[in-house]
């Protein structure tokens, strides 16, 4: 899962760690700060860092059989309370709420889910979306 700001990141190694999952995150001194920041686990959860490429890691991530799944607003994209939990490995793909997730990487998605939402919002907080989707995949909710 890729994401910019420490509280972020924080909450989604939490809510990874509480659904028995792995988080991938980059690896810059950017993300190694944010996560060393907000990391609220009492020890070290389960991280991958990805280098030097985040579209060739997912790459990798598909040929040795990961699913993944992107989180977006699209018109192929099933809605979450519809998504079925997963029953192998797969990868979360989690883009910026104003940007969502980088087209390239969009691209190698097996399956969209979006969040329904009422309200004027057209996105959520993406720890919030992210936290969301892990608990529906891991057939927790």
């Amino acid at each position: 899962m890729w994401v910019a700001y420490r509280a972020n990141l924080g909450t989604l190694l939490r809510t990874s760690d509480a659904v028995g999952a792995c988080m991938a995150v980059p690896r810059t001194p950017h993300y190694r700060d944010a996560l060393a920041r907000g990391n609220t686990l009492p020890g070290r959860g389960c991280v991958h860092w990805v280098a030097p490429s985040k579209i060739e890691w997912l790459r990798e991530q598909r040929r040795r059989g990961s699913q993944l799944v992107a989180v977006e607003l699209a018109e192929d994209a099933v809605p979450l309370t519809r998504a079925e939990p997963t029953r192998r490995r797969t990868v979360v793909l989690l883009g910026h709420e104003h940007g969502g997730v980088p087209p390239e990487a969009a691209e190698l998605a097996d399956q969209v889910v979006e969040i329904p939402m009422i309200g004027r919002g057209t996105s959520l907080n993406v720890a919030v979306a992210g936290s969301l989707v892990l608990y529906r995949l891991a057939g927790l909710m």
